[in-house]
């Protein structure tokens, strides 16, 4: 390689880089619906996970009545990895308050994620989900990340996001003052 084919890759190496960048932490903020119901979104179903079981095989019912952060993920997903610091400062931010419960949802079993949690030192609400996602929230693409209310998606996200940003705060805090 020649010096300019050199600094021509190097070049292009670096707007992939900042564009790679850009696009996991500064892209335009969640995508707010105009907050339509579950039942206009998808039929009857409901946006609520029914065979939901928490790292020891428990069952556990999403509280309706509180504001739901809802994250569906995998150990294996980089963007999902990248994402998660920003998801446990929110939640340190919020796991005190009453009016509002956090899903961190995986299909895969208690034996790969506990580890994951252990080694980077996570203290989120993990849980399992290895059923048909409702329609309003079934997709292949992870990270997928809703904001539910009274079976109403408030807002979605489809891939990585910086989820502690002050936008996402200030949606959070709109939608507690209402509640």
């Amino acid at each position: 390689m020649n010096s300019t084919s050199k600094k021509f890759f190097v070049i292009v190496l670096l707007v992939i880089g900042f564009a790679a960048v850009y696009l996991a932490f500064f892209k335009p903020t969640v995508r707010q619906s105009d907050v339509v119901s579950a039942d206009e979104q998808q039929g009857s179903s409901s946006v609520y996970l029914d065979a939901l079981r928490d790292l020891h095989g428990k069952p556990v019912s999403m509280d309706e009545n509180k504001l739901i952060f809802m994250n569906v993920w995998a150990t294996w997903c980089g963007p999902c990895n990248m994402e998660m610091p920003g998801i446990q400062k929110l939640y340190d931010k919020y796991k005190s308050h009453e009016k509002i419960a956090f899903y961190i949802i995986s299909d895969e079993d208690a034996e790969t994620v506990n580890p994951f949690i252990e080694r980077k030192g996570y203290n989120l609400p993990f849980y399992q989900f290895s059923g048909p996602y409702p329609a309003a929230l079934d997709g292949n693409a992870i990270p997928r990340t809703y904001i539910i209310y009274k079976g109403k998606i408030l807002a979605e996200e489809i891939g990585a996001s910086q989820w502690d940003r002050p936008e996402i705060v200030d949606l959070i805090e709109r939608q507690l003052a209402e509640i």
